[in-house]
């Protein structure tokens, strides 16, 4: 053998670590998501990034297009019987588990069950379910007391909870239990034995995945997965997030602080853009059992003075691109969002206005606890900008700022103001899920059972009713423009416009699909 061949054959041995590091490295996507992943199971949690994980490694027999229109998923398809009470859903061949046991169809029925029992949509199929059953392993059979053309759309939707396939043995879980093992059939699967709550959470390629052969749009369709792994790379401190795109130690941050955009936008090598043009309505929420917002004058006063663009660019800023006002009950762009009243919030301001409707109302100067996430920058910039707006109209505002847990568990008190209760906070919604009245937390009217606020609202409730069993979209959009002129009438909740927070990546990372949050099929490395 030659010194060169030698020396030749040496080399090889010593780089050969190095290009195969590289190689991983080029099939490994780094993203950095919006907060920690707390949770495992999509159906037990509301939260947004709980059903981001949900969604990369559970499939759902229905998904939502760009049209924000319902399309079959693992299912094939489905045959309804004439009189709309009996669906039998028929699924697609050679699904999986990632355990590689097949889907079958009391796996779907376990699933659909739990979920029924978390889920506010799901609630309403406990209702109207007579039987849902698998006569055999590849159709789910669901026979109705009432006609729901609107079920394909609940079994589908991408809002939380959702409404995830699991193998029978999990779903078996009490429903107020979390899972244990986060077993899906989607494209990813997800590595519990690497994941570091606080830290990192582990996706790899399901090689087992049956995709559907069709292009992908949104939710529905094809899902090929161009990326052998998957890291979340958990980033609480935005600074720190931002500096890691910029160094090439993340492909994808989720969440960039706004501060931050003008720094990013001048690096030619990071691209922005608004991934989920649904967004998140911010709302501001009233307490309905006590003084002084248990007066609907006292609720109306407010609607002439507030500025939704004021709103709107103390939370994301003055770029128009991110934030959609007017914005009424439902969220803009989507089928059944409309201007009926809207000029309640769209005419002319008047500060001198709400002041006089504020004399006329009840109010006799209590104290009004209103609520802030300090540690959540877009909610702490509306309320805020809300407390500003209250006390210029003559309110006498008591401004308390906590952490997002706090405020969660503060506003489940009942009590009043000197019971540690609570009058008013804002926060915001998931754009899909208030753009149908069905999913609407906000607009629900029926008093203890509702969100926090607890509004008893009779002719919301009977609306949303309606809207169920309306049999078209023409009637949908009818009841729609019907429930938005009742809450100007009530004001359960006032809407501050739309945020549409944009997403940062390095432009090596192309395919990005536009219309959803976060997902990583379709994605690859240029």
């Amino acid at each position: 053998m030659s010194r060169r061949a030698t020396l030749g054959g040496a080399a090889a041995m010593l780089s050969a670590p190095g290009v195969a590091s590289a190689q991983v490295a080029a099939r490994t996507l780094r993203f950095i998501p919006q907060t920690n992943l707390a949770s495992l199971d999509p159906v037990w949690s509301t939260a947004t990034i709980v059903r981001n994980h949900g969604l990369m490694i559970y499939d759902l027999l229905y998904a939502l297009g760009s049209d924000y229109q319902v399309r079959p998923q693992m299912a094939q398809g489905q045959e309804i019987s004439a009189d709309g009470l009996t669906w039998n859903i028929r699924l697609r061949e050679g699904l999986k588990f990632h355990d590689n046991e097949p889907v079958r169809a009391r796996d779907c029925v376990a699933s659909i069950l739990r979920w029924s029992k978390r889920d506010v949509m799901g609630s309403r199929l406990q209702t109207l379910a007579d039987e849902i059953s698998a006569p055999d392993d590849r159709t789910i059979r669901i026979r109705l007391n009432k006609p729901w053309p609107g079920l394909s759309w609940a079994l589908g939707k991408p809002s939380a909870n959702i409404c995830a396939i699991m193998p029978e043995r999990v779903a078996q879980t009490d429903p107020f239990t979390q899972i244990t093992d986060p077993i899906g059939s989607g494209p990813f699967r997800f590595r519990r034995d690497l994941f570091r709550p606080g830290d990192i959470a582990v996706y790899e390629r399901f090689e087992g995945y049956v995709s559907r052969q069709e292009p992908t749009d949104y939710l529905a369709g094809g899902k090929p997965v161009h990326f052998d792994r998957v890291e979340w790379r958990i980033m609480p401190d935005p600074s720190t997030a931002g500096a890691a795109l910029q160094n090439n130690e993340a492909d994808w941050l989720e969440a960039p602080l706004a501060d931050l955009l003008p720094l990013l936008r001048r690096r030619r090598d990071i691209e922005i853009g608004v991934v989920n043009p649904a967004g998140n309505m911010g709302v501001l929420r009233f307490n309905f059992l006590h003084e002084p917002f248990n007066d609907v004058a006292v609720r109306r006063s407010l609607l002439q003075a507030v500025q939704q663009r004021d709103f709107m660019d103390a939370a994301i800023g003055t770029d128009p691109s991110l934030s959609v006002v007017p914005t009424g009950v439902f969220t803009p762009g989507t089928p059944l969002a409309n201007d009926a009243g809207l000029e309640v919030l769209s005419g002319p301001r008047s500060l001198e206005g709400a002041r006089a409707a504020l004399r006329a109302s009840s109010y006799a100067g209590q104290r009004v606890a209103m609520m802030s996430a300090s540690d959540v920058p877009i909610i702490q910039n509306l309320s805020e900008v809300a407390a500003d707006l209250m006390r210029r109209v003559g309110f006498n505002v008591d401004f308390s700022a906590m952490d997002w847990g706090s405020q969660i568990q503060r506003r489940t008190n009942r009590g009043s103001v000197d019971q540690g209760g609570w009058s008013a906070f804002c926060t915001t919604w998931e754009g899909l899920d208030v753009s149908v009245p069905g999913s609407h937390q906000p607009l629900r009217g029926n008093g203890a059972q509702a969100w926090s606020g607890w509004p008893t609202i009779p002719r919301l409730e009977a609306l949303r009713e309606q809207w169920f069993d309306a049999a078209d979209q023409t009637a949908a959009r009818g009841i729609a423009q019907e429930i938005q002129r009742v809450a100007w009438e009530e004001v359960p909740f006032i809407p501050l416009g739309l945020v549409r927070p944009p997403q940062a990546w390095r432009k090596s990372i192309t395919g990005i699909v536009r219309g959803g949050s976060a997902l990583f099929w379709g994605v690859r490395r240029a």
